[in-house]
């Protein structure tokens, strides 16, 4: 009998987990394995700990070299971690690449990494048999002293939950530069090129916000909410915490802009890819000195809910009482990247 074909986007989490059941990891050395909701690894690395992580870019194909940049450091940035060394994989189109696409590709990756002083310390480079766009795969390795690593598992009943920016930045900005001529039907053409501009404002990378507030308090978990966007993010940090999350849904920020492009895909813009916004777990007295030290330095950030004890479950809270949050099947955006 065939089996029916997975859907593009991240394996179903419960596939997921069956498959990191049966690969247990044996090394004293490895801190943090793989796991649902965890964003890097953790090696002890002598005087520091290592942290790692490795995280293709799929959806979006303009800028895609910088793209691999921040979408790799933003994971090493949740662990409160600095990041170091890079190593990318290109995998480039048959019949489609130049050597002018190639240097493009390479030149991205080099000047972002240039930027946050991360060294390209090796990779592959190879054009690719049956792929109709540039893929590129880095793997990046941070550092952080021993008392200073921040996991998903951190978050404790009775922590504030605090989100940075809005919801879904990187969302907006893929559908903006991968559809503008339907787009330009909803949109001016300002407002096109704003959207297309969300890469980098408000900015898909989370280095600083997370940088401030780990200066600033006491933060016990950082999350990146990629894909499957705010939604997901939420639930892999219960899973991850083995706690409940209570989520009031009417303060996540989501701007008009991007509000609009998601209706006009007719996508929930929480379960769209979200880079850019930061979701992080501290204690009530941290809360409010962490969310003005963010929006001091222009960084945006709001109180979503608080964690709970119970479950591994994600709930929405209102006056009308509390509703369970569905895990989403797959990245929003994916069914519009592929229907």
């Amino acid at each position: 009998m065939e089996q029916e074909t997975l859907p593009v986007g991240k394996l179903p989490t419960n596939l997921l987990a069956h498959f990191l059941s049966q690969t247990p990891v044996s090394d004293p050395r490895v801190i943090v394995g793989p796991g649902i909701g965890l964003d890097c690894a953790v090696v002890d690395g002598g005087a520091r700990l290592w942290v790692i992580k490795s995280d293709p870019i799929t959806f979006a194909t303009d800028e895609i070299g910088w793209y691999t940049v921040q979408i790799n450091t933003n994971d090493i940035a949740t662990a409160g971690a600095v990041p170091r060394w890079l190593v990318a994989t290109i995998l480039l189109p048959e019949h489609r690449t130049t050597a002018a696409l190639a240097e493009q590709v390479h030149r991205q990756i080099y000047s972002a990494c240039q930027d946050i002083n991360v060294s390209l310390i090796g990779g592959h480079t190879e054009i690719t048999y049956g792929l109709d766009r540039p893929i590129v795969v880095g793997t990046l390795i941070g550092e952080v002293e021993r008392d200073h690593l921040i996991t998903p598992r951190g978050a404790r009943p009775g922590d504030r939950i605090l989100l940075t920016k809005s919801v879904p930045i990187e969302a907006t900005a893929i559908l903006a530069r991968e559809f503008p001529e339907p787009l330009s039907q909803e949109l001016t053409a300002d407002e096109l090129a704003q959207a297309s501009a969300y890469l980098h404002e408000p900015g898909i990378s989370v280095l600083r916000e997370a940088q401030i507030a780990c200066q600033t308090g006491k933060v016990t978990a950082m999350h990146d909410p990629t894909e499957g966007g705010l939604l997901t993010a939420l639930w892999e940090l219960a899973q991850a915490s083995r706690c409940q999350l209570m989520v009031d849904l009417e303060t996540v920020p989501i701007s008009a802009l991007a509000a609009r492009i998601c209706q006009h895909f007719q996508i929930d813009p929480l379960a769209a890819i979200a880079s850019g916004a930061l979701l992080l777990t501290t204690s009530p007295r941290e809360a409010q000195p962490i969310c003005q030290a963010l929006t001091t330095a222009g960084i945006p950030c709001c109180e979503i809910g608080e964690v709970a004890v119970g479950n591994a479950t994600v709930w929405s809270t209102s006056s009308l009482g509390n509703q369970p949050l569905p895990y989403p099947s797959r990245d929003a955006i994916a069914e519009i990247l592929s229907p």
